[in-house]
């Protein structure tokens, strides 16, 4: 299949909605303010000028600063399927009392930090703008002490969470090894018989699970034959073109991967061990993964809003970096994991789940993420190893969910950063969550 044709059907793909995005990483990007939709009037007017309309395939809708439109936007371009938040009322936040409230918007705003190798002090509001943040949640001892909104996210809308969507899939499958229902040192082959000769085949589900999987798989968005290509023109839901002979569907390339090094050596980040994952919990539950999210999560912990997560011309949900969701639930999802399974006064999984997470990978098997320089990864869950215990869902382009156990703080932050890579962000984002932690803490 020609090059070309694995681009376009990429676009829509889902597979890394950064890849648009790598064309514009060697010129100096438009400010956050500047780049604001609302500021450059995306898809506004009935009809919008023509210059201002966002579509797929034939424009690039992920491209910046389109895309900070667009991440509030994905069910418009994308085939999607809903994980539910039931019928039931939703249970509201707390929230600090109204002038308390005000009182630490304007105290937080006004921390200053020192970025990793930065020259000069940063404070906390610039530090929202540097990494084009379009929500920012701050819970403190189960409480809402800060939340504010950008660009084109509102309270009552939602952003794409990108690959935080791994940390649900991983979570869901330790979930279930805790409570037995997944035996994690059974070969992948023993669960997905079908998997045949695919070098998956004899990684264990652990391996899986913490990315330390030998499989040929690149993300190297500027090499035309990456292997990133080849995954996203599978997964198009759009039709495929009469000379394409690839896989169709996420499961249909996963039988095919090739091996590169041994099982278990080390960590990859690979977003086809998310994929396989997904597989997997749903192979041995009987349910997709969004069904799963929706039972164990979105269900119990009083979510406000129902999810969403695109999905394959199969209908299979992208488990590595499909999900869209509300800026307060992923609050609740971060509080969840912060109370070791507990929410609203109900335990909806139990404590060793988190406690397992929060031990993380072998630090030995961690290596080529500069920012995280005593991390690991275990479950589908960055660990960083600090003196304040912290783990964390991430995504690229600036999502987060940071939880930080000594400072019983959790913080969820959407944003549309121009490039895709974390590594450009942590060095102004990472030492923040610090300054806040320490503040927090000494209330």
């Amino acid at each position: 299949m020609s090059s070309s044709i694995s681009k376009r059907l990429a676009l829509v793909a889902g597979v890394s909605l950064a890849v648009a995005t790598s064309a514009h990483a060697q010129s100096e990007p438009m400010s956050a303010q500047d780049s604001d939709p609302r500021v450059l009037g995306w898809m506004e007017g009935f009809p919008p000028p023509a210059d201002k309309i966002i579509t797929q395939p034939d424009s690039v809708y992920f491209s910046f600063p389109r895309l900070r439109w667009s991440v509030c936007h994905l069910r418009e371009f994308l085939p999607t399927e809903e994980i539910s938040r039931g019928l039931g009322a939703p249970v509201p936040l707390d929230y600090a009392a109204p002038h308390e409230f005000a009182d630490l918007r304007a105290q937080i705003d006004a921390l200053t930090f020192m970025p990793i190798d930065g020259t000069e002090p940063m404070t906390w509001e610039q530090s929202l703008y540097a990494n084009y943040t379009d929500g920012m949640l701050i819970m403190h001892k189960g409480q809402v002490v800060y939340e504010r909104y950008f660009g084109c996210l509102e309270e009552d809308s939602k952003h794409a969470a990108m690959s935080m969507t791994k940390s649900v899939t991983g979570l869901l499958a330790q979930i279930m090894v805790t409570e037995g229902t997944l035996d994690e040192t059974l070969l992948v082959r023993d669960i997905i018989p079908e998997i045949g000769d695919s070098a998956f085949a004899t990684a264990t589900i652990r391996q899986v699970m913490d990315m330390t999987t030998g499989v040929q798989y690149s993300e190297n968005y500027s090499d035309p034959n990456a292997d990133i290509w080849l995954y996203s023109a599978a997964a198009s839901p759009l039709p495929k073109p009469a000379d394409y002979s690839g896989p169709n569907g996420y499961w249909e390339y996963l039988q095919q991967v090739k091996p590169e090094g041994a099982h278990g050596d080390a960590f990859h980040y690979k977003t086809i061990n998310s994929d396989m994952l997904g597989w997997i919990i749903s192979r041995v539950s009987g349910k997709s993964v969004t069904e799963l999210a929706s039972e164990r999560l979105w269900r119990r912990m009083g979510a406000e809003q129902d999810a969403y997560q695109t999905v394959d011309g199969k209908g299979v949900p992208f488990a590595g970096g499909g999900l869209t969701a509300g800026l307060r639930d992923l609050g609740r999802l971060g509080q969840l994991m912060l109370n070791e399974g507990v929410i609203n006064g109900e335990r909806l999984f139990p404590a060793e789940v988190v406690e397992r997470i929060r031990a993380g990978g072998d630090p030995s098997k961690f290596h080529g993420f500069a920012t995280i320089p005593n991390g690991s990864y275990t479950s589908q869950w960055w660990v960083f190893h600090n003196d304040n215990g912290a783990f964390a869902a991430r995504g690229v382009h600036g999502q987060t969910i940071y939880v930080d156990p000594t400072a019983e703080m959790v913080l969820v932050r959407f944003a549309s950063y121009p490039k895709a890579q974390n590594g450009f962000i942590d060095p102004t984002s990472l030492p923040a969550y610090q300054a806040v932690a320490d503040f927090l803490s000494s209330r």
